[in-house]
């Protein structure tokens, strides 16, 4: 086969338009997949030789075509033609000019359709394995942060309004159960991945007698798929890959948010390593967060990928479709998105510098402990609904004087409610008021501790 000739010229009287030519081409972007085309295309020779369909001499000669091939590429000294549409069939040609006619034999008992759909899966699953590692990395550096700030005190938020204090910490691991989830996520949609269309030819199957168990056992997939026309045509695995990606990005994004207000002036809770931002050409004073502002971006174009995934699915029937060449750029973008997003968050993290005296004096300034008051009121007796009331007036009088609740007096308090008594005060601090939330998932220091050994205990275990 010469570098300009079709696959499927044997039914073509005219040679196709030059735009069309290039419309339809997909070698620029596909040639991605080119590891693991060959990867799949030595599995296949290695099958076809154990059925009989090769000798063994074939099989080794192809296989020492493609590992030259891949080194080819590697070094870049691979030719990319257009002409061959796509990396399947330009690594093909190649073959077939390396080693002969013998590399014409490769592509018997399979299709493009069947190939593209492996090399995707086996593309998938890799960058699955790389964007968990990250994001266990990413967890790691939450849970050293955490360790070390268990004790810091800041103000919890609802509506961005400060509510309750909470141990930094415990915020942190907050953070790092989205992930974990994300990460239990992404495990369950790489069982779904790893199964194997090879075999599945254009859409019916092959009349030759393939093993296709066999292949998938070279290939490191848990099984072949079921129906042929299914394994084909169907692009669910990467759309729910990027429904996963799209989840990971939203937790990403909503950290990203809070480390832009914790770094602003009006914040001031964290400082970010110089490393990770930028400043400003006109204004010299400036120092943004432009890798939380990026990332908080950047979730933006992933959620469209999903959509334009779903979008692209929607009208086909089966089997295969053209269409289905429109999936690799959004699903290889979305890959590049989450995993680039994932590496900047594990670099930064552990660089992050609280500054835990800026925290501390955003939790006084919002009558945090109101709760706690309420609670105390409680166990005295009195109904919460009522308790609620006396409150409400405590922190009314604290607005009217300018001072928190701990700073208003025990006379002052007692006018309120007779049942307040001079113990009040241990629950109005902010050490008490975290102290006092000492159960499974709450937000005393020593439950902090615990709930980051029994995350790592869980990491060693996985």
């Amino acid at each position: 086969m010469s570098t300009d000739s079709k696959p499927w010229a044997g039914r073509f009287t005219e040679a196709t338009d030059a735009f069309v030519e290039a419309f339809t081409a997909s070698v620029s972007f596909d040639k991605r997949l080119a590891r693991h085309d060959i990867e799949g295309s030595k599995a296949h020779a290695r099958m076809l030789a154990a059925i009989g369909v090769l000798t063994d001499d074939e099989c080794s000669l192809i296989s020492q075509g493609l590992d030259a091939i891949a080194a080819e590429i590697e070094r870049g000294a691979f030719e990319w033609s257009v002409q061959l549409e796509d990396v399947h069939m330009n690594i093909e040609a190649r073959l077939t000019q390396r080693i002969g006619e013998v590399g014409k034999k490769l592509h018997t008992g399979r299709s493009r359709n069947d190939q593209v759909a492996t090399d995707i899966r086996l593309y998938l699953r890799d960058e699955v394995d790389t964007i968990g590692h990250l994001i266990r990395r990413l967890q790691d550096a939450l849970l050293d942060l955490a360790e070390a700030e268990a004790d810091t005190i800041m103000p919890g938020f609802t509506h961005l309004q400060v509510a309750q204090p909470v141990s930094f910490g415990h915020h942190l691991l907050a953070w790092f159960e989205m992930l974990e989830r994300d990460h239990e996520r992404l495990g369950d949609c790489r069982k779904r991945i790893n199964v194997m269309p090879l075999g599945a030819a254009a859409l019916a199957g092959t009349t030759f007698p393939l093993d296709r168990a066999l292949t998938a056992r070279l290939l490191g997939f848990d099984r072949p798929a079921a129906n042929s026309l299914d394994a084909v045509s169907d692009r669910d695995f990467a759309i729910e890959f990027t429904a996963c990606a799209s989840l990971i990005m939203m937790h990403l994004s909503r950290f990203a948010e809070e480390l832009i207000l914790w770094t602003s002036a009006q914040f001031g809770f964290v400082d970010l390593p110089d490393a990770f931002c930028t400043g400003s050409s006109i204004m010299p004073q400036k120092k943004n967060p432009d890798v939380p502002e990026l990332v908080r971006g950047k979730s933006g174009r992933v959620f469209g990928h999903l959509v334009g995934l779903l979008t692209l699915m929607k009208g086909q029937p089966l089997a295969y479709n053209k269409d289905n060449q429109e999936d690799k750029e959004p699903l290889f973008d979305a890959v590049d998105t989450v995993r680039d997003c994932l590496r900047a968050f594990a670099d930064m993290v552990p660089n992050l510098q609280p500054r835990r005296e800026a925290m501390r004096r955003a939790a006084l300034q919002g009558y945090a402990t109101a709760t706690d008051l309420a609670d105390y009121l409680v166990r005295k007796g009195m109904p919460f609904r009522d308790a609620h009331e006396v409150v409400g007036k405590a922190v009314r009088l604290g607005v009217d004087t300018g001072r928190d609740l701990s700073e208003l007096s025990l006379e002052e308090l007692r006018r309120l409610s007779p049942d307040i008594e001079a113990d009040v005060f241990a629950v109005l601090t902010l050490e008490g008021s975290l102290e006092a939330r000492n159960h499974l998932g709450g937000t005393a220091p020593g439950q902090v501790r615990r709930a980051i050994a029994a995350a790592r205990a869980r990491r060693q275990q996985a």
